[in-house]
């Protein structure tokens, strides 16, 4: 096959930023509502024990939603569903979509029934901690069985994900969560004006939640002629092909979700309220991992694969370093101003209600913690798909268990000294780790491929100098995170003076987007 010209890179890069803006915005949308979610469980539950007991609860589908759907299902079928479009065109396409539903279903249905029957096992497991307490153990079991069947509605959703993106559609896919996250707000809503349980009343929110996201994804599928009645074929060779990528990379697409796990089971060996402080600060840290960093390598992962497939390396190379350095213009300095700033926005976000100020200042400090590693969070999904767009799923497999095995070692050795805390650095430092590995490796297939440099070390001052102002002014409390827009449009500001091509680039899609915005206002249909 002929390769292609360099010169391809600026256009798929282009495409990938304009797809990632896409993303982010259905993204933000999910996150505020995320944020309405959080404080609203947080003023129902607090932190307590039966807080404890619901986030583990869900903890377990959410866990095998990023293993078997947004992970290795979305990451394996993507290039193979994108290839057979090509060759064979939509119809055959169709075909091998219905196909992989029917197999993925199966597989969960027996996994979800398993897993229902054997909850209380599954519980100790990854909170064995609970075993003190027969209470909270009966309790957390119920909530699992409640919870569990939430994973077939969202592993679904996450295939509509794949065939949405492959075919150019992000919208629907990213505005999936406010779904569930409106499903809990009203649960936890209607918990405290009924007097119902709210944590049982939470954990049908989760699963009912799952079949709104279901239902969402369908008229955007229709629109491309998708429809789920039609001809399968169970031993399609595409479905073979998806199943080859999946089964080697369960394991390592998730590390990050892996060392959650890991926390949860740790920190249910400590202090009462230690999983609530780990939850709350690492859906702080979601946000800007969710927004840009899950973004950018949501739109990326369809132009990695198409560029493998035409062998168009300095394109791939361009493009992955091009990601990768968008994704850290914006999570070094978002981890900056979440460290410098924790205490204000962990106290202006959940401090209220049963969420008082023991919980705000030992939030705070996982907050910190995970706030280390988020910049590595982000950077791990591009690589991990950089491998799979080059069909190797050995590397990223190898790497996550070595990484994994450092999470392990660091948990046990920092959570006797910071508790709570040393389990959100554990899981930071094996992080880098992941993405230290990964990216040697890489060099050693495809050449030198971070082209950041000077821009790197310029990203990195200036977020260091942002993370110090947002440390000065924390002091000013709760309102301190009002100066959050000032501190990060100055961030831009300096960016662009100092030549950074990322801040450009992302002016420059601000722009076009604010035109594109005004015809559309100044055209109507």
């Amino acid at each position: 096959m002929t390769e292609h010209a360099p010169s391809s890179a600026p256009t798929v890069t282009g495409k990938i930023a304009r797809n990632a803006s896409v993303v982010a915005a259905g993204t933000v949308a999910s996150r505020i509502l995320g944020f309405v979610r959080d404080m609203t469980i947080a003023f129902a539950l607090g932190a307590g024990i039966w807080a404890d007991a619901f986030f583990v609860a869900f903890r377990l589908p959410n866990l095998l939603r990023r293993l078997f759907a947004e992970g290795s299902l979305t990451m394996a079928f993507i290039p193979v569903f994108s290839r057979t479009r090509r060759e064979k065109g939509d119809q055959e396409a169709f075909i091998l979509a219905r196909s992989t539903l029917i197999w993925l279903l199966l597989i969960l249905f027996v996994i979800c029934v398993a897993a229902m029957i054997w909850a209380e096992t599954l519980t100790l497991l990854i909170a064995p901690g609970f075993a003190r307490d027969p209470e909270v153990l009966a309790g957390t079991v119920a909530l699992v069985r409640i919870c569990f069947p939430y994973i077939l509605f969202i592993s679904a959703v996450a295939l509509c994900m794949g065939v949405l993106n492959s075919m150019g559609h992000f919208w629907a896919p990213a505005v999936a969560p406010c779904v569930l996250n409106l499903g809990l707000i009203i649960a936890g809503v209607l918990a405290m004006v009924m007097g119902w349980n709210v944590a049982l009343t939470l954990a049908w929110g989760v699963c009912l939640s799952g079949v709104g996201q279901w239902l969402l994804q369908q008229p955007y599928l229709r629109r491309f002629g998708l429809s789920w009645r039609g001809p399968v074929d169970l031993m399609h060779a595409g479905v073979k092909r998806i199943g080859a990528l999946m089964l080697p990379t369960v394991f390592g697409a998730a590390v990050y979700q892996i060392n959650i796990l890991i926390g949860t089971l740790l920190a249910s060996l400590l202090a009462a309220g230690s999983i609530s402080y780990l939850y709350y600060a690492d859906r702080l840290v979601q946000l800007p991992l969710g927004v840009f960093g899950v973004a950018l390598s949501t739109a990326a992962l369809p132009s990695l694969s198409q560029l493998a497939a035409g062998r168009d390396m300095e394109g791939f190379r361009q493009t992955l370093s091009t990601t990768l350095s968008m994704t850290l213009f914006v999570c070094l300095p978002s981890a900056a101003g979440l460290a410098g700033m924790s205490l204000p926005i962990v106290d202006a976000v959940f401090g209220r209600g049963a969420f008082g100020d023991e919980a705000v200042q030992a939030t705070a400090w996982a907050l910190v913690g995970y706030s280390a590693g988020l910049p590595a969070f982000a950077c791990v999904r591009p690589l991990v798909s950089a491998f799979y767009a080059m069909e190797d799923t050995r590397s990223p497999v190898l790497v996550a268990a070595v990484s994994l095995l450092i999470n392990v070692a660091l948990s046990l050795v920092l959570m006797r000294v910071l508790s709570h805390v040393g389990l959100a650095l554990a899981a930071a430092v094996s992080s880098w780790a992941n993405v230290l590995l990964l990216g040697m490796i890489l060099r050693r297939r495809i050449g030198p491929w971070l082209t950041a440099g000077p821009q790197l070390n310029r990203m990195i001052v200036l977020s260091t100098a942002l993370g110090g102002a947002a440390l000065a002014v924390s002091s000013l409390g709760k309102p301190a995170i009002l100066l959050i827009p000032i501190l990060a449009g100055l961030y831009g500001v300096l960016a662009l003076k100092w030549n950074i091509t990322e801040a450009r680039m992302t002016w420059n899609l601000i722009k076009s987007l604010c035109r594109k915005y005004q015809q559309r206002s100044s055209n109507p249909k």
